[in-house]
């Protein structure tokens, strides 16, 4: 495989040489100036970049580091950057984080933590690149509002095509959320019906009561408060289409007389005499398991069967193989377009803690989520915290705290303490974004502490610490 591409802008030549073995999965690519790391970026874009604040020909300062920064924000935004900070500018730092730096070490530089760093960059970088390919990439799904690279959606996608084109009733089965409705105005608009009415209805939204004139209208008169003739949903989609979502909820009185509209294709509106014809097609939809509903008397099996005249089963967005992140990204995009903000992407524990979570809202939840953590991000990244999402422990560490004897460990002083320690240790991760030189410093731990809590609760491979002096000899062990 190609090596990652890491430039380096440092104008100390023994720093420059220890980066140089330091990264060894790396292509390293020193330059001493920021006139020659404008010239480096025309001629190849890198995948990270590790930036010296203070460079030549402001070497006691960090006028040229900032200018190095601005460069690379404005001609590769999408790479991140780790600056390197000498003792005592810290603010320098987190002013270059503010303005779009991915992260900050402090010189003398820990190797253990730089590494980890850098490879985090590399890996975010990595991610970036691999979710604008799939979102630039084209969609074999011809149908608007269905955003899809997943083989088992895309057939279901090409199943609504060929169902448009016939009158047959169609019934969606899916989790809410799925994009029941948008499939149904596919049905209806890739259809001969398009340009007549979809009209569609909730059959869980509106009162009981209140359902059967919504669906059949009524005459004036007909009962209290009707001052006038009122056309019903039915009638309103004569031409068209008539989408019933949740139809498992439609009460069992009401299910008999839409059971004589989908055999005769009349209907009479309530305190009325004369049936009327409509010629509508009918799509419903439901989270409901309608056959068993069936078999235990809650829907009729007779309705259910003249509904069904093709089944469609719509698989949740768990279940739909690279469509989470894709997802993700183009509401990302679409919200930072509406609201004005300038938004480079997910970090890399946005993208796991994404990657691992349910989505029992399947694409609503997630369309919800992402345009919330838009407007609440506070920098060019959005994080887990953004999305309030929690980032996962790796799945090979057991939780670290042991199980006491049922009835004991909540009266356990030292499970107690394990515990807040764990949760402490997490949420500071989460808030640094993985940095562990920032989890250590909320924390007020040193980083070998925080390798040792690591090990201890099971999050992580403590690393051991080895602070390298800048002119040591490289091991290669």
């Amino acid at each position: 495989m190609t090596k990652a591409r890491l430039l380096v802008i440092e104008d100390d030549p023994g720093l420059g040489a220890q980066y140089r073995w330091a990264f060894p999965n790396c292509r390293v690519i020193v330059v001493t100036d920021r006139r020659q790391a404008e010239a480096q970026v025309r001629r190849e874009v890198p995948d990270a970049v590790l930036l010296d604040l203070g460079l030549p020909p402001d070497a006691e300062g960090v006028s040229e580091g900032f200018a190095a920064l601005d460069m690379l924000r404005a001609s590769c935004s999408n790479v991140p950057v780790v600056v390197a900070s000498g003792q005592g500018q810290r603010e320098n730092a987190l002013r270059a984080v503010a303005l779009g730096a991915y992260d900050f070490c402090e010189k003398p530089v820990d190797l253990a933590v730089l590494r980890t760093v850098v490879e985090r960059a590399l890996r975010l970088h990595e991610l970036e690149e691999e979710n604008r390919r799939l979102a630039e990439a084209p969609k074999n799904s011809s149908i608007q509002g269905i955003i899809t690279a997943d083989d088992g959606m895309l057939k279901v996608c090409r199943t609504v095509e060929r169902l448009a084109s016939v009158s047959v009733p169609v019934l969606l089965l899916g989790e809410s959320g799925t994009g029941k409705e948008a499939l149904a105005r596919a049905l209806h608009e890739m259809g001969p019906r398009a340009g007549k009415p979809f009209v569609a209805l909730n059959c869980a939204a509106i009162p009981e009561t209140l359902l059967e004139s919504e669906l059949f209208g009524h005459e004036k008169g007909a009962f209290t408060g009707a001052v006038r003739q009122t056309l019903g949903r039915i009638e309103t989609a004569q031409g068209g289409t008539l989408f019933l979502d949740e139809i498992g909820e439609m009460p069992i009185a009401l299910q008999a007389k839409l059971l004589r509209f989908l055999q005769d294709q009349v209907v009479e509106r309530i305190g009325g005499r004369t049936p009327i014809k409509v010629n509508a097609r009918v799509v419903s939809a439901t989270n409901q398991p309608l056959e068993e509903q069936a078999d235990t008397g809650r829907f009729r099996g007779d309705l259910l069967y003249r509904l069904n005249g093709v089944t469609v089963r719509i698989p949740p967005l768990r279940e739909r193989a690279g469509d989470v992140l894709l997802l993700a990204r183009f509401f990302l995009a679409r919200f930072g377009r509406e609201h004005g903000r300038k938004l480079r992407g997910f970090d890399s524990m946005a993208v796991e803690a994404i990657a691992a979570h349910r989505w029992p809202g399947n694409v609503r939840e997630l369309e919800n989520r992402v345009r919330r953590a838009a407007l609440m991000a506070d920098g060019p990244m959005v994080g887990a915290e953004d999305l309030e999402l929690v980032v996962p422990p790796p799945q090979a560490q057991a939780a670290a705290v042991p199980a006491s004897a049922e009835g004991e460990s909540d009266l356990d002083l030292r499970t107690g303490r394990m515990r807040v320690e764990r949760e402490m240790v997490e949420r500071a991760l989460v808030r640094s974004r993985g940095s562990l030189s920032a989890a250590a410093r909320m924390l007020g731990i040193s980083r070998p502490t925080l390798y040792s809590l690591l090990e201890t609760h099971g999050l992580g491979t403590a690393r051991q610490r080895t602070d390298v002096p800048v002119n040591a000899e490289p091991n290669h062990d």
